[in-house]
């Protein structure tokens, strides 16, 4: 697994360094200008926003869960394990969440539910953003949707949704709670579906997808016609850098983005929006990661 991640690293690396290679006169060319300083900072903005939204929906999985917990805590965790996705092995900030949940007296299992449960919400709200973007005929050329193919998206949406489903977590877990030798009642049990975490997650992707779009339009004209493109290659990007094990995903969202929005907008553009948009990223995370530990600290 270990050399398996640092292949798709060094894959992905690979591909960048060519585009950039390719179309490095484009992007040298692009000015720095007031309107894209504008738009990055809308950007900023946005994604910061999204990073605090996705620790209240955390909040509402850990209800979910059945775990009573005060909104300052779980933003000040939530926000400070967020930046260390960017560490080697991409399980860190899940570690430190558990960790953390487990510290304020949940068993292990909990723990592990309401901090797995997580990815799983936000894997299905990108898959179904990307999924209803390529169904419009957005993220690909719509003579490729012919009729036989038409219920594709409609499968692909179902299996998503399927996967955090009771039924189909509750096997996962009595197998986990087996393993552990925990017996009966001992067994956490997922009693409904995670409509509301989901329905913020969705929220979630939407943030950062609009957070995409407006660094995009610093350096390109969007408009309505081209925004759910943005939004279907933002969900289909971030949904492989998601899975595919890589620190944060550097690399592979990059080269998703890129190899989505060929033909539409100038490579040069692409290639300096998508840059710009995992340094705000990244920024953003670090703010609100060292805004969360002052106010732990005030707290203290």
């Amino acid at each position: 697994m270990k050399f398996l991640r640092w292949f798709v690293l060094g894959a992905t690396l690979f591909f960048l360094a060519r585009a950039v290679q390719v179309h490095w006169q484009e992007v040298a060319g692009i000015e720095l200008n007031a309107r894209l300083f504008g738009w990055s900072a809308i950007a900023f903005l946005i994604t910061l926003l999204a990073h605090v939204w996705s620790g209240v929906v955390w909040l509402w999985i850990l209800r979910f869960c059945r775990q009573p917990a005060e909104i300052g805590w779980v933003l000040r965790v939530y926000l400070q394990t967020n930046i260390a996705k960017y560490v080697p092995g991409n399980v860190w900030h899940f570690y430190g969440r558990i960790w953390a949940v487990k510290s304020a007296g949940a068993p292990m299992d909990v723990a592990l539910l309401c901090v797995l449960l997580e990815p799983l919400l936000m894997a299905a709200a990108a898959v179904a953003i990307a999924i209803a973007a390529a169904a419009g005929g957005w993220l690909t050329p719509s003579a490729s949707w012919q009729a036989g193919y038409a219920v594709l998206p409609l499968l692909g949406l179902a299996i998503a949704l399927a996967g955090v489903h009771p039924r189909v977590l509750n096997p996962a877990l009595g197998l986990v709670a087996r393993i552990k030798g925990q017996k009966g009642e001992a067994i956490v049990r997922v009693e409904r579906y995670p409509w509301l975490p989901l329905v913020g997650e969705v929220g979630f992707v939407l943030l950062r997808g609009l957070g995409f779009v407006a660094a995009m339009a610093g350096f390109v004209s969007v408009g309505w016609g081209t925004l759910p493109l943005l939004l279907g290659t933002f969900g289909c990007a971030w949904f492989l850098g998601l899975v595919i094990p890589t620190p944060g995903g550097l690399g592979v969202f990059e080269a998703t983005a890129i190899a989505l929005l060929d033909g539409h907008f100038p490579a040069g553009a692409v290639l300096a929006g998508v840059a710009v948009f995992r340094l705000l990223g990244i920024a953003a995370e670090a703010i609100a990661a060292g805004a969360a530990y002052l106010a732990e600290r005030w707290a203290s």
